[in-house]
């Protein structure tokens, strides 16, 4: 999709291409160092370290547009590492749940990058159906603390974390969506027990952990006790519009083509086969709409709005999209992609194609499951009500 920029907008994707530039990673410099100062000098451009935080608490003000630019920028530099739970999503809870004290105490860290968040959400038997999770939460008979204890599960990145945000129950008498309080507190403290989970890529990111008798201060919760729902609510949509991956997914797609331009096919490329061709050209058209509306749902963040229901429309078709540019990557790697574990053999991209197909059977069931997104979608921007 072609946006006609402005000369201004022009102005700003120069400068934006003109800090990566001048502040990209040098190789055999000390990447952590780096990484900070990027966030340091970025902050010094006037919150270009946050980019979707609102002016009031430090963000750059950007028209839809500028964000655009940025997501399209954003998605071929070579940018810091950076774990999205507390800048992106228990950033915009303590913005709008939190009281003052609160804010001043966590959000200077979390925009520093100086503490490490995860998600407490998803349990053993509450996954897609997160409203039945059983973690409790008992307020001491003083008052000063709730006593905590729960199973957590496809926690990414609890193994490195300092701090988690967590979903726990305080009330089971009512509607299960009732009763639910949202606590923060530290991971490193006895009575947390991280294991590790492989997943089937081999890879280490996400983890079960066990709290067993964990104290939290009662100023650590989050808005009133047993309205967790409500701000868990907002959290999962500023999640899932992260999670859609646009702009990512434009610059895969356009690398899934150079690939296919390498593969022959008789005296052509595989990119030539009319049945592959018509696949990519699919995919371009999804993820043409997808984009449009993504365009849509920052133009509604400019203007004040808190994500809709459009972010289960972004979350469901993007993470579908980017499991089909993967599993066309494996196709183009033919049957060499199936030595993904052993010593590469064939393309160059094909062992890393496979390992990706494979983590990516992930994406539509984290953050929601597809089936949850569908049904948001029927309630609130189709009107189908449930017969139950």
């Amino acid at each position: 999709m072609d946006i006609e920029l402005s000369a201004e907008d022009l102005a700003f994707r120069d400068e934006v291409r003109g800090f990566f530039r001048d502040n990209a990673y040098k190789p055999g410099a000390d990447y952590n160092q780096w990484r900070l100062d990027w966030f340091a000098k970025a902050r010094e451009k006037g919150g270009w370290d946050v980019p979707k935080w609102p002016t009031e608490f430090g963000g750059p003000g950007w028209t839809p547009t500028q964000h655009y630019i940025w997501e399209q920028e954003t998605a071929v530099a070579n940018l810091p590492w950076d774990l999205p739970f507390g800048i992106g999503m228990l950033a915009p809870v303590l913005m709008a749940y939190g009281n003052a004290e609160q804010q001043e105490r966590f959000l200077p860290d979390i925009r520093a990058r100086k503490v490490n968040w995860c998600q407490g959400y998803s349990e053993p038997g509450a996954g897609s159906d997160l409203a039945s999770l059983k973690t409790k939460a008992v307020l001491s008979d003083d008052g000063s603390h709730y006593t905590v204890n729960g199973t957590k599960i496809w926690t990414t990145m609890a193994h490195i974390a300092d701090w988690i945000f967590c979903l726990t129950r305080t009330d089971d008498s009512g509607k299960k969506q009732e009763g639910i309080t949202f606590l923060l507190f530290p991971m490193k403290q006895e009575g947390i027990e991280v294991k590790p989970i492989i997943t089937l890529g081999g890879a280490h990111s996400v983890n079960t952990v066990f709290i067993t008798d964990v104290k939290v201060p009662v100023e650590n919760r989050i808005g009133e006790e047993g309205k967790g729902w409500t701000y868990a609510k907002g959290l999962l949509q500023h999640e899932r519009t992260g999670l859609a991956g646009i702009s990512r997914s434009i610059i895969a797609l356009e690398k899934l083509k150079e690939q296919a331009r390498t593969v022959k096919r008789g005296n052509a490329t595989l990119l030539d086969d009319p049945g592959f061709r018509a696949k990519v050209a699919e995919l371009e058209v999804d993820l043409m709409a997808a984009e449009y509306t993504e365009l849509r749902s920052l133009a509604s963040a400019s203007a004040g709005a808190a994500p809709g229901p459009e972010s289960s429309i972004l979350k469901l078709k993007g993470t579908e999209i980017q499991q089909r540019i993967q599993k066309l990557t494996v196709e183009a790697g033919g049957i060499y992609s199936a030595a993904w574990g052993g010593k590469p053999v064939g393309p160059s991209f094909a062992r890393g194609g496979m390992a990706g197909y494979l983590a990516s059977r992930a994406y539509t069931i984290y953050g929601g499951a597809s089936e949850v997104q569908k049904d948001v979608i029927a309630k609130n921007v189709l009107g189908i009500k449930s017969s139950k």
